[in-house]
């Protein structure tokens, strides 16, 4: 060994050298943990960017031609209705998307089969997300050209009773990634119209800003009898309402609990409650119309198409059953919410035990001369009502001499409003605010 040499020692009568405080920089050199902590928390951070940057556009691909193939995809079940119904409303945000995708995997195509298979799930995607726009206009053409037919150019010019202004075209883009413009108008939740079964019905009012009688819109919610609120779909509402119309939303009682006719007597009721409080409501009695959505737009046909105490000046039927027994007898493929279930719920047995309640319950079979005009919407993969059934009421209607128009929509799914600036609500809005301007006109 070595022997050690002693330390030095300063020699008496000179001053040693203080030592000097390292900076935070040098302990840092000195002990090694920090720098080393910094330097791997960079490579740590580098590896996710690289990473990232070989995943992130592969896996884009693949979520937007997943969400894409649902625009021709239907529903298999409940779970994944909303996916079906939201995917070909947004098509405009999936092109985008999907062209981002396109590029990215295209700026970074290698050899590896990963980047082949993100190129095709791009195109695809791509493909299948364009498709509700490439059928948009001649959708539009034959709808337009139907409606002038069936009521003639006035009803296309048709302004609404305050604004007088209405969607400039049938799709605006940039309201598909903007949403559509709500104007302020006064909204009153809960009015109650009666007191059935121990259940307590109430209305929604929505208002223009401008007080007085306006011209008014009666709208009945879906849900399968079963479940909604007179919130549902208030998006639609305070549009209308800042058009210059009264918007009452009616409530009704719920199957399984309260069968039919139970739900058609509800809607009769707030129809009376209307009809006596119209001043109050600022309603112009003589100028109103229902409108419904599927379980809903089924009683507002029935309510239009009968006895009620309120005249009705036409009916907008979105999406509605209108031939129950049939409905019962040929279920869609596939059938997410077991049309069965809801029937046998909604009319208390099937065709077979209750015959009677379902040709009652089915609107087709209320047609008769000289009913209100009615405008039918129904969406052409329709897996909840079959567009078979809105076609059937519709040629009925027109047999009868009645003025119907029906606007099917191919590439729409049920409850397709419910993305209100969806591509299919947007061509469908721009022709019920035409059409209930027409309806709702004052005649002289």
């Amino acid at each position: 060994m070595q022997p050690q040499s002693p330390p030095d020692h300063p020699k008496p009568g000179r001053c040693a050298a203080l030592p000097q405080k390292s900076s935070p920089m040098a302990q840092s050199d000195s002990t090694g943990k920090p720098q080393s902590g910094i330097r791997g928390k960079c490579k740590l951070a580098f590896l996710v960017t690289f990473l990232a940057s070989l995943g992130v556009p592969w896996i884009l691909s693949v979520v937007c031609c997943f969400l894409s193939l649902w625009i021709i995809i239907p529903a298999p079940t409940f779970s994944l209705l909303p996916v079906g119904i939201g995917a070909p409303e947004v098509s405009p945000w999936l092109v985008v998307m999907n062209v981002i995708a396109l590029l990215l995997v295209a700026l970074r195509l290698q050899s590896s089969w990963v980047y082949g298979v993100a190129l095709g799930c791009s195109l695809l995607g791509l493909l299948l997300s364009l498709l509700p726009l490439l059928q948009f206009p001649t959708a539009n053409a034959c709808i337009a050209a139907a409606i002038e037919a069936e009521f003639g150019k006035e009803m296309l010019t048709a302004v609404p009773p305050i604004s007088q202004v209405v969607r400039p075209h049938p799709f605006v883009w940039i309201d598909a990634f903007r949403g559509i413009e709500l104007p302020e108008v006064r909204i009153d939740r809960g009015i109650p119209f009666a007191t059935v079964d121990g259940v307590n019905l109430t209305l929604n009012l929505y208002r223009p800003s401008s007080i007085g009688l306006h011209p008014a819109i009666a709208v009945i919610y879906g849900g399968a009898w079963q479940t909604g609120t007179p919130a549902n779909d208030e998006t639609f509402s305070r549009y209308m309402a800042a058009q210059g119309y009264t918007v009452v939303t009616l409530d009704y009682r719920h199957a399984p609990q309260f069968r039919y006719p139970a739900q058609l007597e509800d809607v009769r009721t707030a129809l009376s409650f209307i009809q006596t409080h119209a001043e109050t409501l600022e309603i112009d009695h003589q100028r109103v119309a229902l409108l419904g959505r599927s379980a809903g737009a089924h009683l507002a046909s029935l309510a239009a198409y009968g006895q009620i105490p309120l005249p009705i000046r036409a009916v907008v039927n979105y999406y509605g059953p209108t031939n129950l027994t049939e409905g019962y007898n040929d279920p869609p493929v596939p059938d997410p919410i077991d049309t069965r279930t809801v029937l046998e719920a909604f009319l208390g047995g099937n065709p077979d035990q209750v015959p009677q309640l379902y040709q009652d319950a089915s609107p087709v079979n209320h047609v008769q001369p000289n009913l209100p005009p009615s405008l039918l919407v129904y969406p052409g993969r329709d897996h909840l009502v079959l567009p078979k059934f809105g076609r059937q009421l519709y040629e009925k209607l027109q047999a009868a001499g009645n003025q119907a128009i029906l606007l099917e929509i191919p590439w729409a799914e049920h409850a397709f409003d419910a993305v209100f600036n969806g591509v299919t609500n947007q061509l469908a809005l721009y022709y019920t605010e035409r059409f209930l301007a027409w309806a709702l006109r004052e005649l002289p």
